[in-house]
């Protein structure tokens, strides 16, 4: 543990050593969540039975509608501040987030993976943590379930659950609204209305609509504003209907819509460094970066400050963000007497479109269409029956789910104008032939302006080292002098013709369909064996089964001209650093887009898998103030395909395969991910007085295939990650009876709660997760399979977005203003946060120092807050933080590698350059609040 870390955990038990609340929640039947109540029991409903949270043996935070209004949350991301064990972060779109509970989870934007930590909104599962980044409306509550939910909400939460439950309709009338004017000309109206229509039927609608200026301004090559982007620009609805026309009966309809037009999201250059290694160990910064200086003469501008918050891209190519979201749901309650029955039906909708400049530079290189996007209709059905038996000793619920998901998929990834120059100006500033290039002459060579004369000079190199080559190896002075000369040549004329691969060519339609299928069975039992000792049972068998599809088609002619050519032969040959350019302009000339291999091929695969989990927890409650548990998980997420044809052919290995190889639907399975699968113990305690709590949880997960995502510069790696517990063979594989554990997560969370006198709040939470890889590693549960060479940073490691200590701290104070009913409010909450990495391939370039947010509020309130005026500032000290970092698209000489840490594999050089995806600055305003 570094010295920052040593810190944090310091101040964070300093903090601690006073009592503090960490959450406000209310029971559904309480007061409206704008009055605050010092003796509001905690309600949850982890268990799918509503309880106190002080008589619940699971680590869940729950947070109310009160703490997230104070804190200035609209969506699950500003959780950060209130649930230490979480971190909720956005990457290439706001539509596609990463959650990750006790440093587990998934990040990235790849489609095809859904996250080992599940959000279910009204009891409704969604399979995109970006869903939780809307806005949420009216709600009542928010759960964080820490740990794998193996019973009751089995379904793909291996790490862990957000449960977000919204305000239900009620049977006296009612309305507020609320008016916020903020910085970045941000403005936000949000209102809601209910009330009775007769005495059985109740009526709530709630909508939101935001805009504000974009975080980044877009500026040209002299710096002058030409737009911006990570802007705000969206509106959501919900309407819902609650009928009750018995005691017995509850019937609660749900229909909600969200639409965004977005810019969104720029990245910046954090890296653009060019770095070589020292004989001694460490290494030097070069005098220059000769990617960069390539991309300097194609118009890209690299600041000195990242957060500047100035972005130079292609113009034409700006970035959309366009979501549409919709669903329909229905949650049926009926009391027999002694058993209840819970029905949950639910349709949903996704579709957002995701387009624009796709390598985040002003040069011209790539970008996707406006007819990339991406769709997911899902229709679920829940049923539960629950009740009591043997005169009160058995608490039981049974019960079975059903999902069907339809995803389809359409990215098209497109060569822009500057593309075929880059890739030329790259792989001959790679080449030791020509390492001596200056910055200048390499932006010529990108610019266009000596690409050719640079290229003839190149063959020239070639020519003269491949003749010495050959006559080294014994051959004549003629047949060495035309064998260099007749590869020289094809090197040369492969380099010419991807100078010419024009702007637009590229994937016409690379289309992905998936079917997924999801029936479970649970039972979970709670059997009180005494007064104060309860056994919990629950198991649950999952069964999924994949449907995939995909069909790929381009109009990438130079792709096939260069696979017609000579190059091929020259790249299978093994002669040096002549078979690596030859690869290099195939790879770079097709991309993926192969026009041999890929060109109207037509995939189409199954998967199917079953899967017992559940859960065992021995509780005691010694005194009515105290719960002791101790709890055995079994989690469980299912496998699925890596939606990136980059990766198709790659036999299990993860690595670019020969573009010129011939692809068939045998290479499907190159895509296929297997399931996740955790066990996972936990013991803990809960202490509750009326006016302060304590709760402790100690934890240890074991992840076995955990599901990792990469980005390599080049494409989205998805492997499964597994521990060796012997020795790796030459090949790096291990016996199947040596695997293990790939991924474990232990540590302690501590929380405590307080309310010392009236109107006083304080919270406070501290949570230490050493979430670290095994010494070992392989990329399959048998062992065959090796770590992915894009990974080879991982074993031993701790995982990325996995800061070792975090604290959060918040405290609220509503002093009463004389006998006229009006009160004020003054609020602050902080989130301190340890070092951590923020890219799941470790590069040391992506490190995050540690770093603190705060937030904070004052305002005045009318007699029972029937109105406020408040003024608020979000990360008030305007705090610099990266989100997620990531390797900029074929912005490096060796895609994947080229970075510091593989100085000590013998890297010549590390000249990867490093975007990252911002967090949001400082943000201040105003918010006007009325109800009745």
């Amino acid at each position: 543990m570094n010295n920052r870390n040593l810190w944090l955990l310091s101040a964070g038990l300093a903090a601690l050593t006073a009592p503090f609340s960490f959450a406000q929640a209310q029971e559904e039947s309480a007061a409206p969540a704008a009055v605050e109540d010092d003796s509001a029991v905690i309600i949850v409903t982890a268990t799918r039975r509503a309880s106190p949270l002080s008589d619940v043996p699971i680590a869940v935070s729950a947070v109310s509608a009160q703490a997230m209004q104070n804190s200035g949350a609209s969506d699950i991301r500003t959780l950060n501040q209130l649930a230490p064990s979480l971190l909720v972060s956005s990457t290439g779109s706001e539509a596609n987030a990463s959650a990750r509970v006790r440093g587990i989870g998934t990040v990235g934007d790849n489609p095809g993976l859904e996250s080992s930590v599940a959000v279910f909104i009204d009891g409704v599962y969604r399979s995109r943590t970006g869903a939780g980044l809307n806005e949420l409306g009216e709600i009542e509550r928010v759960e964080v379930l820490r740990g794998p939910q193996g019973t009751l909400f089995g379904r793909n939460a291996s790490a862990g659950l957000i449960n977000v439950i919204s305000r239900a309709p009620e049977f006296k009338f009612g309305a507020k609204a609320e008016v916020t004017y903020g910085n970045y000309d941000y403005w936000r109206l949000s209102g809601r209305v209910t009330g009775p229509v007769t005495d059985s039927l109740a009526l709530s609608l709630d909508g939101v609509w935001s805009k504000r200026d974009g975080f980044f301004d877009l500026v040209d090559a002299s710096g002058d504003k030409v737009g911006e982007t990570n802007d705000r620009d969206r509106y959501f609805l919900r309407g819902q209907a609650l009928f009750e026309p018995t005691d017995a009966l509850s019937i609660r309809l749900i229909g909600d819509y969200t639409h965004r037009d977005e810019s969104c999201c720029g990245a910046a250059y954090i890296e653009t460094r060019e770095r070589r290694p020292l004989p001694g160990g460490g290494y030097e910064t070069a005098p220059f970066n000769r990617i960069a200086a390539i991309l300097a003469g194609q118009g890209s501008v690299f600041p000195s400050d990242p957060y500047d918050r100035e972005l130079t891209i292609t113009e034409g190519r700006n970035y959309v963000s366009k979501v549409k979201d919709w669903g329909l749901s229905g949650e049926v309650n009926y009391d027999l007497g002694g058993v209840k029955l819970t029905s949950i039906t639910a349709y949903r909708d996704y579709k957002s479109q995701d387009y624009g400049d796709y390598d985040y530079s002003g040069a011209d290189l790539l970008y996707r269409d406006p007819n990339t996007y991406r769709q997911f209709r899902t229709f679920t059905q829940e049923l539960r029956a629950q009740g009591s038996a043997f005169n009160d000793v058995l608490d039981w619920l049974i019960g079975g789910y059903y999902a069907h998901e339809k995803l389809t998929l359409e990215d098209n990834i497109v060569f822009g104008a500057d593309y075929g120059r880059f890739a030329a100006c790259r792989l001959m500033a790679g080449a030791g032939a020509t390492s001596n290039f200056t910055a200048a002459q390499l932006a010529a060579c990108g610019s266009g302006a000596a690409t050719q004369p640079l290229i003839t000079g190149f063959q020239g190199l070639l020519n003269a080292r491949l003749n010495a080559a050959f006559l080294g190896a014994g051959l004549s002075a003629p047949v060495a002098a035309a064998q260099a000369g007749a590869i020289s040549t094809g090197l040369g004329n492969g380099l010419r013709a991807l100078t010419a691969i024009p702007s637009g060519a590229g994937d016409v339609a690379s289309i992905y369909r998936q079917k997924s299928e999801n029936w479970a069975l649970f039972t979970h039992n709670i059997i009180h064996l005494t007064k104060q000792i309860d056994l919990t049972l629950g198991l649950r068998y999952t069964h999924e089964s994949k449907r995939f599809s995909a069909d790929f088609n381009n109009n990438n002619a130079t792709c096939a001209a260069l696979q017609g050519s000579a190059l091929p032969g020259v790249a299978a040959a093994g002669l040096g650093d002549a078979s690596a350019l030859a690869g290099g302009i195939l790879t770079l000339g097709c991309l993926g887009n192969s026009s041999t291999g890929l060109n109207a091929l037509d995939l189409n695969d199954r998967i199917s898998d079953g899967e017992f989990s559940g859960t065992a927890v021995l509780s005691w409650k010694p005194v009515d103030e105290m719960l002791v548990y101790g709890s055995y998980s079994r989690g469980y997420k299912a496998g699925g395909y890596n939606l990136d044809r980059f990766q198709l052919g790659t036999t299990g290995l993860n690595q670019v395969p020969a573009v010129f190889a011939p692809r068939s639907n045998a290479d499907v399975t190159s895509l296929r991910f297997a399931a996740e699968k955790v066990d996972a113990f936990e013991i803990g305690l809960k202490y509750t007085q009326p006016k302060w709590s304590v709760n402790i949880a100690a934890f240890r997960q074991e992840f076995k295939n955990f599901q990792l995502n990469t980005f390599n510069g080049t494409s989205f790696v998805v492997q499964n990650i597994n521990g060796c517990d012997g020795t790796l063979s030459p090949a790096r594989t291990c016996d199947d009876g040596d695997v293990g554990p790939g991924l474990i997560s232990q540590g302690v969370e501590l929380e405590l709660a307080a309310s010392p006198v009236r109107n006083v709040r304080l919270a406070g939470g501290l949570t230490y997760a050493r979430a670290k890889f095994a010494n070992r590693l392989v990329g399959s549960a048998d062992g065959s399979v090796p770590l992915d060479p894009a990974l080879f940073l991982l074993p031993g490691s701790i995982n990325s977005q996995a800061p070792e200590v975090v604290t959060t701290v918040s405290a609220s104070w509503t002093p009463e203003l004389g006998s006229s009913g009006l009160s004020a409010l003054f609020y602050v909450d902080g989130r301190m946060t340890g070092d951590f990495n923020t890219g799941s391939d470790l590069f040391p370039e992506k490190r995050q120092d540690g770093y603190a947010v705060f937030n904070a509020r004052v305002g005045i309130r009318g007699p029972q807050q029937r109105w406020a005026v408040e003024f608020w500032g979000q990360n008030i000290f305007n705090q610099d933080y990266t989100q997620v970092a990531f390797s900029s698209p074929l912005q490096s000489s060796s895609p994947g590698t080229s970075t510091i840490g593989q100085f000590g594999r013998g890297a010549p050089m590390a000249n990867q350059l490093i975007s990252a995806y911002l967090a949001e600055p400082r943000t201040y305003g105003i918010t006007l609040r009325g109800s009745f």
